[in-house]
């Protein structure tokens, strides 16, 4: 059933066992225990909040939790938030218009455990100076990795490779495939130099690749300082090798490359994405791919969950993964405690390190 409930006696606001020699957490001198609701599905929130994590939230706050976050519904979330202060969201919140957060005449802070607000945020939380703020710095090294590990797969063929041979193909026709490459002087490029982006940039930097970037916000000499070189998207395709797309959800990144675009690529390129298929016309990558001439790798698409007679199911030079690139351990663990430390900051009186303004909102994904 959908409600406030408490953890368990011995467990964390995860709802999961801590070990018993944990010490107390002690809570600030000068803050208050705002009430908090926390709006997270409970095996997310064994993620994001587990032992001292979980302890300093329920330490720093007077937390309700809601447990069956999958059937909540506008009419489960009005009543808990009567009292609340705080509320802390995960994926599928309702939207907080102005219907919903009459409901909530004490909500002061809104913290999300993940990176976009645009689902449920709207512009009624800001007239009501309501506070916003995000966990997403939390999912940039996880999903920055997952993009280095799409890079050396395409760069090694490991996807063709894989797929012959769990199709059964002999081994002299396993063993063709394109040129492979290392990632050593490899020319790379970084479509958004988002937080994601960036972090990315630094890992095939440090493995040397050679890095060029498109980002309408950066000027040349900020590109020079994440050791990037500053360029245009139709340079930034035709001369990559790899492509991996790390840019937000904007009117004017909708399908930022499609048919003309993926055209630009060279034989035997890769396409990695992360971030949003917003950014790409699926039909058009479907048909591109389909012609053998470039390979890509995948965590995001149009339709989630991916149908299974998609066409890129069958592709033999794509590489997919289920929308699963921020998922590890130590990502989620960081997204819990960037919410906690809010609130902290909330509660002392402090500023924000996180805060999201109407302005980001309009320009973030």
């Amino acid at each position: 059933m959908t409600g406030s409930v408490e953890p368990p006696p011995g467990a964390g606001a995860g709802g999961v066992p801590r070990p018993p020699a944990v010490p107390p957490v002690t809570p600030l001198p000068g803050a208050h225990r705002p009430v908090t609701v926390v709006s997270v599905s409970a095996p997310l929130r064994a993620q994001f909040f587990p032992d001292r994590v979980g302890d300093r939230l329920t330490t720093v706050t007077d937390a309700a939790l809601i447990d069956d976050h999958a059937a909540l519904t506008r009419a489960d979330l009005a009543p808990l938030l009567a009292r609340a202060e705080v509320l802390v969201t995960s994926w599928g919140v309702p939207r907080l218009d102005a219907a919903l957060l009459d409901r909530a005449p004490a909500l002061r802070l809104v913290a999300h455990t993940g990176a976009s607000v645009k689902p449920f945020v709207t512009p009624e939380l800001f007239a009501r100076g309501i506070t916003v703020t995000q966990a997403g710095q939390g999912m940039a090294r996880s999903v920055a990795e997952v993009a280095l590990a799409f890079t050396l797969a395409l760069l090694h063929q490991t996807p063709r490779f894989d797929h012959a041979l769990h199709a059964g193909a002999g081994w002299s026709r396993a063993e063709q495939a394109p040129p492979r490459h290392e990632i050593l002087g490899c020319p790379i490029g970084v479509v958004g130099a988002s937080r994601t982006g960036r972090a990315y940039l630094d890992l095939v930097r440090a493995l040397g690749g050679d890095v060029s970037v498109y980002d309408p916000t950066l000027t040349r000499a900020n590109a020079a300082a994440l050791g990037a070189r500053l360029v245009s998207l139709d340079e930034l395709l035709a001369g990559s090798r790899i492509v991996a797309l790390h840019a937000p959800t904007l009117p004017e990144t909708r399908h930022l490359l499609g048919a003309r675009e993926l055209a630009l690529l060279p034989d035997g390129a890769g396409l990695v994405n992360t971030a949003r298929s917003w950014l790409v016309d699926e039909a058009a990558l479907v048909a591109e791919l389909s012609r053998g001439r470039i390979d890509a790798a995948l965590d995001v698409f149009d339709e989630e969950p991916l149908p299974t007679g998609h066409p890129l199911r069958a592709l033999p030079n794509v590489l997919l993964t289920p929308h699963q690139a921020a998922g590890t351990v130590q990502g989620r663990r960081r997204q819990g405690e960037i919410v906690v430390d809010e609130i902290v900051r909330y509660a002392t009186g402090r500023p924000l390190s996180h805060a999201v303004t109407p302005e980001m909102l309009a320009r973030s994904g």
